[in-house]
């Protein structure tokens, strides 16, 4: 196990465990783990502890959420007692869930008949990425990314795809658990005014029968593709965008992300291309009104081994998508020539240095969770915290911002250009997938199990 321990003046106290919990299918497994380990655990074996804590602890938050990559488990407190109540129970519920099968089929999937409806599919997660999966938005956000990592963990859905979720079983969820929820496999991280010795005695005691475990591997480096576009179907937005609902965009591949210092300066990079009204894209897209905002996926990603940057439009009319392609590339060309404003640059940096020196009543969780994706990669996550010396390093940094178009964009050996045109039909060719998939599911069970 890795653990990071800032120590800080600071009362609200922050303690997080969380595991790589990169997949190989569109199952939802460790999406379904998530929800299935706040269930109940040896030493808290009653239904959803997570939740009666709730009422009773005194945390100033408490979560569990699952990236694409990892899985954690954060919680943060100004009381010492409540503290280290709240992490016993985290820690019980990671390492010695009860994982009953009643609970994978109630947070997971199930068959379930209902009088007027028939057999349904039904489960928290499926319901979940049901509706993510029905929203236009996220749906092309997803399938984007899916198209930019082929042959890596990033093509597959780590949230759960509803079509795959059924082919999850109860035994491969014990499986998942057993092997990736494991010390080895393990970071903690603890922030505040609370005492560090007694935590690591706590954990100590917890972890103390298992034997270090080889590091996991998946796919995780895409192999450049040149250049593709690629059209799908989603839903419509609403009635009243007429012909105005086609998104499009186009991403380029970026830096390793375990590069800190180039993902730094992309990020500013990111910043300056797209927000506010004196950004070149908002200029060349947004004050244009061809289409109706931003895509979804525009941005500056650093969440996959390799990063990429997005820029796109939806609420486009089909007609618009080569003049949304051509001012993109007019754009970057020109930001690759002329660089930004300096007093825009200047303004974006000292945003950056006042944002870690004023501390606010999240500013631990806000640092845990800038440091996670990077270290979950293997990046010493005390780099993360190197801000000032990654500005002054930026500011001195002469041509930085052409070099980076010019390294990512104008010599792009990875750029992917995707379409999404919305279909009068498509959530009906949902329903239809749903029933062929109950039907498939039906068949496989025996007379008893329908019983």
């Amino acid at each position: 196990m890795e653990w990071l321990h800032i120590d800080r003046d600071d009362a609200n106290n922050v303690f997080s465990i969380g595991f790589n919990t990169s997949v190989s299918d569109s199952t939802g497994v460790p999406h379904i783990l998530e929800h299935t380990t706040l269930c109940g655990s040896e030493k808290y074996p009653v239904r959803d502890p997570f939740f009666k804590m709730l009422n009773r602890s005194l945390s100033t938050f408490m979560n569990a959420w699952t990236a694409h990559d990892y899985t954690q488990y954060p919680f943060s407190t100004q009381n010492g007692q409540d503290y280290e109540n709240l992490q016993s129970v985290y820690l019980d519920a990671v390492f010695r869930p009860l994982l009953r099968e009643m609970d994978f089929r109630q947070e997971g999937w199930r068959m379930e008949r209902e009088k007027d409806l028939g057999w349904q599919i039904k489960g928290v997660v499926y319901n979940e990425m049901k509706g993510a999966f029905s929203d236009a938005g996220s749906l092309f956000a997803s399938r984007a990314e899916q198209q930019m990592f082929p042959g890596t963990t990033y093509q597959y859905e780590s949230g759960g795809d509803p079509q795959v979720i059924p082919d999850l079983t109860y035994e491969q969820l014990k499986k998942f658990h057993a092997r990736r929820y494991h010390p080895s496999n393990a970071r903690a991280y603890s922030y505040g005014s609370f005492a560090l010795a007694p935590q690591l005695q706590r954990v100590d005691t917890v972890i103390a029968g298992y034997t270090r475990l080889p590091p996991i591997e998946v796919p995780m480096d895409v192999q450049p593709f040149g250049e593709k576009m690629v059209t799908e179907f989603g839903p419509c937005e609403s009635a009243s965008a007429g012909d105005k609902q086609t998104k499009f965009s186009i991403s380029y591949l970026a830096n390793d992300m375990r590069n800190v210092y180039e993902t730094f300066a992309m990020s500013v990079f990111s910043g300056l291309l797209l927000h506010g009204a004196a950004a070149p894209m908002h200029q060349a897209l947004l004050d244009t009104h061809m289409g109706s905002d931003y895509s979804s996926n525009t941005g500056y990603s650093p969440f996959t081994r390799r990063a990429s940057l997005t820029v796109g439009l939806q609420g486009l009319a089909d007609a618009d998508i080569p003049m949304v392609e051509q001012r993109i590339s007019e754009t970057m060309a020109r930001v690759g020539e002329q660089g930004f404003e300096q007093r825009r640059v200047d303004a974006a940096l000292a945003s950056v240095e006042l944002a870690y020196k004023h501390k606010t009543g999240d500013f631990g969780m806000r640092l845990m969770q800038s440091v996670s994706t990077g270290w979950f990669h293997g990046v010493d996550p005390v780099e993360y915290l190197r801000v000032s010396e990654n500005v002054e390093r930026l500011r001195a940094d002469t041509g930085v911002f052409s070099k980076l178009v010019e390294k990512y964009v104008t010599k792009s050996n990875h750029k992917l250009k995707f379409v999404m045109l919305a279909d009068p039909r498509y959530m009906q060719g949902l329903d239809e997938k749903e029933h062929e998939l109950i039907q498939t599911k039906l068949a496989q069970l025996s007379p008893g199990d329908l019983d």
